[in-house]
């Protein structure tokens, strides 16, 4: 259909005759004189440039058209005729520029005066309107846009599905044009529906079918589930797709690791397991599954197709089918992983808590070996060479795992009895995973070892303490005897600084054997971190940054005020040591609630609140053999005379006696975390969380110069009883030269001998705690009995709790740890008669 007229095309004889006008006026100026050439060939320039000016200015306009080009849109133009959808041109008015005949026919036109645009032709459609408005806006808004609109037939016919499509066209005039196209896609959407058709049927025969069927994806989600195995659980399909169902919701405990099937990447694997599912009720139900799953190049394995078959219908008539099931339940649901391997070691079957087990670290081969570290792999090869060979009576393989150095295993080998079968399957492997069994084994060991070690080392340091005594008390003598000018003052005083060394290396020792006395008392720890921080800086120096971190509201903890700033030093210090060339030190405090994450994670500790100290740098860090040893006594990594191996043992030592837990984390090049916890303590009556410092204690016992003058004579009648006899003659010394009238015993029986022979007029007696034939609390008993207001001071280099335990209830008394100088001792025993 032609809406306008196509431009005539150019002509041949119109060019030779301007070429023949043009030859004929240059004979015409050869003609004539030379004299007259310039103004004729003036005059025949101006007529060509005018007609050369007034042919581009009817190109311009479109008077004028090339020939070539004008063919060219004729040839496009017929194509556009010929075309099988309508094609329709409108101006930005609606008005149609041009309509093909395949547009006519679509919308029932007859001749080109019933033409009319797109939405004029289905104004009585409001469906299709609606479809034609969207249109109509793209085109404005210069995009691009396809709709697909359902036609209603008239006068009978049949309904019909035309694509509408819309772009925004040009014109050489500049005109904003739309261009229209309209195709019949009919018989394309009946193709479709009848597709769609035969899938719905597809689906209502999976569906209900007799079996039941799902799919899971890799992450455990069910997206598929058919109706039949829905019904079987009582699962709601409407849950399904949607993250609302996952395997662990129809498979009961290790039951879904059997579907992670390993395989190599491309591979298809097809697998029969028989297992229970569960019901939304819980009720199991035994099935068989066909299991196939699809692995992509990257070894990604895709949805399953799963076929479930219902094995408890019938199961009552078939004592077989019974019997597999029970079988089946006892294999799946055992507490121990069972397996039945090649002769290469090659994983045949399995039970759930075995592909569980090794979920992690079985290969695409499934072989058994790959499941152990490789240095104990020929124990387990050995064992399995013993199986395939029909032999009995294998020794169990104890062995770590491929993944993870502190996963253990111990693994049972049995061989195949069938002959014939052992070329399938060689043995059967059962294996239990003993991780927690030997770390509760390493934890008991190094517990016992530590115990042992501290009962050896607070031995030594009650022994050694009675020697400290006598050294002590017998440099105060000396001491008392020399004048300052003396030449031998000197050497005494430095028999004196080393025996208070030794006895600050026996309160070490004490500490770890968590046999020291401690002086508990309810502490802010806040406040008491605040106190330390001077102390602190001075001791880290200035290359080392400090910085604590208080936590808010912390609960009081009943721990030595004295003990618990030694373990921060102690820590401070060794911080210090691991930063030679400076760093940071953090020490932190926080509050962990019963069921915190932090107390989960640490291995031995009992649920509840803690207070806990944080003590964070960035040394040097330490190795895992270096951290398995470092609360041992005497363990040091420091160079010979820079160390006594004592201090992390000690703050061990204090933070056990204390009730508390330190642990520590570490790494080479990125420092340690040393992490103390110690239980929140609640009073039963108001008492205040604040704890006398050592300085005010010190201010309130007065000046040294006010200590020196005091007056430590006295009167009384003091009963010395002291098994060491070298200890007990200097401390009647001492105390004679003090004015008391002193009476020794060796033991507790000669101590009962004396005060019968003074016929009890015994003002005070000074007994040591461990003593042959009676000890000290036995002695205080049969005493008390005799004299219930008689006063007590035990004196001994063991912790006050360590005997406090054997005496009677309410039994008073003072204690005076050793070693002690004489000073100490006239102190106390002048303090006790005063009361």
């Amino acid at each position: 259909m032609k809406l306008h007229r196509s431009q005539r095309g150019g002509s041949i004889g119109l060019v030779l005759l301007i070429a023949v006008l043009l030859v004929g006026a240059a004979i015409g100026l050869l003609q004539v004189g030379r004299g007259n050439t310039a103004l004729y060939i003036l005059i025949l320039l101006a007529i060509l440039g005018t007609v050369g000016v007034f042919s581009l200015f009817a190109l311009a306009s479109g008077i004028m058209r090339f020939g070539a080009r004008e063919r060219d849109d004729s040839d496009i133009k017929s194509l556009v005729d010929g075309a099988f959808d309508g094609i329709l041109v409108t101006d930005a008015g609606g008005r149609v520029l041009y309509a093909n005949q395949a547009y006519l026919s679509l919308i029932g036109a007859t001749s080109p005066r019933d033409v009319r645009p797109i939405e004029r032709v289905f104004l009585g459609d409001p469906d299709v309107s609606e479809a034609v408005y969207r249109l109509l806006k793209a085109a404005r808004e210069g995009r691009r846009l396809q709709e697909e609109v359902r036609v209603g037939g008239s006068r009978g016919e049949p309904a019909r599905w035309l694509r509408l499509r819309v772009r925004p066209g040009s014109d050489k005039r500049r005109t904003r044009t739309t261009v229209w196209s309209v195709a019949d896609v009919t018989r394309d959407r009946e193709k479709q529906e009848n597709v769609f058709q035969e899938l719905q049927h597809a689906i209502d025969y999976l569906d209900h079918a007799p079996a039941g069927f799902f799919s899971a994806d890799a992450a455990g989600n069910i997206v598929y589930l058919n109706a039949t195995l829905a019904s079987w659980l009582d699962q709601d399909l409407a849950e399904v797709g949607s993250g609302g169902l996952r395997l662990s919701d129809i498979v009961p405990g290790e039951g879904a690791s059997l579907l992670n099937i390993p395989a190599m990447p491309g591979e298809v694997k097809t697998e029969v397991l028989d297992l229970d599912f569960k019901t939304r009720g819980g009720r199991s139900i035994p099935v068989r599954l066909f299991h196939k799953v699809a692995f992509g190049a990257d070894g990604t394995p895709g949805p399953s197709r799963t076929l479930v078959l219902n094995r408890a219908r019938g199961e009552n008539e078939d004592a077989q089918r019974a019997a597999e099931v029970r079988f089946m339940r006892f294999f799946n649901n055992t507490p121990m992983a069972i397996a039945t391997v090649d002769r290469s070691g090659r994983v045949v079957r399995s039970n759930a808590l075995f592909a569980r087990m090794f979920k992690d670290i079985a290969d695409a081969h499934r072989n058994i070996l790959s499941t152990v570290a490789e240095r104990e792999r020929g124990a387990l090869q050995q064992a399995l060479a013993h199986a395939s060979e029909g032999q009995g009576d294998i020794p169990p393989v104890e062995a770590a795992l491929s993944v993870g150095s502190d996963r253990f295993a111990t693994f049972f080998v049995t061989a195949i009895d069938d002959d014939a079968d052992r070329e399938s399957e060689a043995a059967i492997i059962y294996a239990l995973d003993n991780t927690e069994r030997r770390a509760l084994e390493n934890q008991i060991k190094q517990q016992q070892k530590m115990d042992t070690v501290g009962q050896l080392a607070g031995g030594i340091a009650h022994d050694f303490n009675n020697v400290l005594s006598a050294i002590m008390m017998a440099t105060d003598f000396l001491l008392g005897a020399h004048k300052p000018t003396d030449p031998s003052f000197a050497d005494i005083m430095q028999i004196k600084q080393n025996a208070n060394r030794a006895a600050s290396l026996v309160r070490q020792l004490l500490a770890f054997s968590r046999r020291q006395t401690l002086r508990p008392q309810v502490l802010d720890l806040g406040e008491s971190l605040s106190d330390l921080t001077i102390l602190l800086r001075r001791l880290i120096g200035e290359k080392v940054k400090l910085e604590v971190v208080h936590g808010r509201d912390l609960w009081a903890v009943k721990a030595d005020l004295s003990q618990f700033e030694q373990v921060i030093v102690n820590l401070a210090v060794n911080a210090r040591d691991a930063m030679p060339d400076g760093g940071s030190l953090t020490v932190r405090t926080a509050n962990v609630s019963a069921g915190d994450p932090r107390l989960t994670s640490h291995k031995g500790m009992p649920d509840g609140d803690y207070v806990l100290v944080e003590v964070a740098d960035s040394g040097t860090g330490m190795s895992p053999e270096v951290m398995a040893q470092i609360f041992e006594p005497f363990f040091s990594t420091k160079e010979v005379g820079k160390g006594t191996g004592l201090g992390l043992s000690t703050v061990y030592g204090i933070i056990k006696q204390t009730g508390g837990f330190i642990y520590v984390d570490s790494e080479l090049g990125k420092g340690s975390t040393f992490r103390i916890f110690l239980p929140r303590h609640i009073a039963e009556k108001e008492e205040p969380a604040t704890a006398e410092k050592p300085a005010v204690a010190a201010a309130a016992a007065g000046s040294p110069a006010e200590a020196a003058q005091a007056d430590l004579t006295g009167r009384g009648t003091v009963l010395l009883v002291e098994d060491e006899e070298g200890l007990r003659a200097l401390n009647a010394r001492g105390l004679a030269s003090r004015g008391y009238t002193v009476l020794t015993a060796s033991n507790g029986v000669e101590a009962l001998e004396e005060l019968e022979k003074n016929e009890g007029k015994v003002d005070l007696v000074v007994s040591d705690v461990v003593m042959p034939e009676m000890d000290g609390p036995t002695l205080l008993k049969e005493m008390r009995k005799k004299n219930p207001n008689l006063k007590m001071i035990f004196v001994s280099g063991y912790a006050e709790d360590a005997f406090q335990k054997n005496l009677p209830p309410g039994g008073q008394f003072a204690f005076l740890p050793k070693p002690f100088t004489l000073k100490q001792l006239v102190e106390q025993v002048k303090q006790t008669l005063s009361q």
